[in-house]
């Protein structure tokens, strides 16, 4: 049904790609306002004692808008790597993951057998390159769109080890929303949308916006199967290589160039190149998703009460008991 579903629109999509990424190259110059892309991040998140504990009453209470979705629609991958199994990880193992343990899958490069014991084997090694290089993030990103197809969810949210997602938030915020109808969730992290360029003469060919995926980003399915042809079996790392963008703009690039559908705005999700402490405590369960991050010793974390900052550094544990104060670990 899908194949019937493009049929010569679905080939003029592919040869529309090949050309573009002939031209890529050959001829693109890229120019992205606001932002310039590094991938070094620090390593240095150290948290103790992060066993995890069963949880009884895991309940997530939906809004009541779209009683068609659920949290079980919902397809949530994580983008991780081997570097931070014993650091990022079991931060997320012990929060939020255990309000969505069967919704969430880590896309690694790495074999961990206990991870995969405690997420219930969805550890899923990528065999992509632990290398933080365009080519290899566009590896992962390539397995994780093509497992949400595989899954027959309605939704796939993609987001990083450094994110905290706050379910019950994701869940009525997709509720919103018609799966059934053409939808790319997320926000931007530059000011201006990416804008190609050729050489040498610099004539501007076209530009687009993309949603930032440290702060994640969600797709409907009848999106995603749009770009089953260009993007499934390994055609988005094609695509990444062509343009030479990292993954999240290449996501952007499909979506919005190639497709002709629009990042919607969601201001919601956050990722750590914005200031965190900026959020306000009393609208943090409006929030979607957070994050940190670390630069010469000077942390980017919200402002929450809870844990001394020597134990919860990134304060997603003193952040989960504040939306969360049930489980056994927060402090009474």
């Amino acid at each position: 049904m899908i194949s019937k579903g493009f049929g010569m629109g679905g080939r003029k999509i592919i040869k529309a790609a090949a050309l573009l990424i002939a031209l890529g190259y050959s001829s693109l110059l890229v120019y992205q306002g606001g932002v310039n892309f590094n991938f070094q991040e620090s390593r240095s998140v150290q948290v103790a004692d992060l066993s995890i504990e069963p949880i009884t009453k895991t309940t997530v209470l939906d809004s009541g808008l779209n009683k068609n979705i659920t949290l079980d629609d919902i397809f949530i991958s994580v983008k991780t790597t081997k570097h931070y199994q014993y650091t990022r990880l079991p931060i997320i193992l012990k929060t939020w993951f255990q309000l969505a343990k069967d919704q969430t899958w880590f896309f690694t490069d790495t074999d961990n057998q206990q991870q995969q014991n405690q997420t219930n084997g969805h550890m899923v090694n990528t065999k992509c390159s632990a290398s933080h290089q365009r080519k290899h993030l566009c590896c992962k990103m390539s397995v994780e769109y093509d497992h949400f197809l595989e899954s027959g969810k309605k939704w796939f949210c993609h987001f990083d080890d450094d994110n905290y997602v706050n379910v019950p938030r994701l869940v009525s915020v997709l509720q919103t929303y018609n799966h059934q109808e053409d939808w790319y969730l997320g926000r931007t992290s530059v000011y201006e949308p990416v804008k190609i360029y050729k050489k040498p003469t610099n004539q501007l060919l076209f530009s687009f916006w993309f949603a930032t995926g440290g702060a994640g980003f969600c797709v409907s399915r009848s999106l995603a199967l749009k770009m089953l042809p260009v993007a499934s079996g390994g055609r988005f790392i094609s695509i990444c290589e062509g343009i030479r963008l990292p993954d999240d703009v290449s996501m952007g690039f499909i979506i919005e160039h190639l497709m002709k559908k629009n990042l919607t705005l969601v201001p919601e999700f956050h990722s750590h190149l914005e200031q965190m402490k900026l959020l306000m405590s009393e609208s943090f369960r409006d929030q979607i998703s957070f994050s940190y991050s670390k630069t010469k010793n000077v942390w980017n974390v919200i402002n929450v009460p809870g844990f001394d900052s020597r134990y919860d550094p990134t304060r997603f544990l003193s952040l989960h008991c504040f939306l969360f104060p049930h489980f056994k670990f927060c402090p009474r």
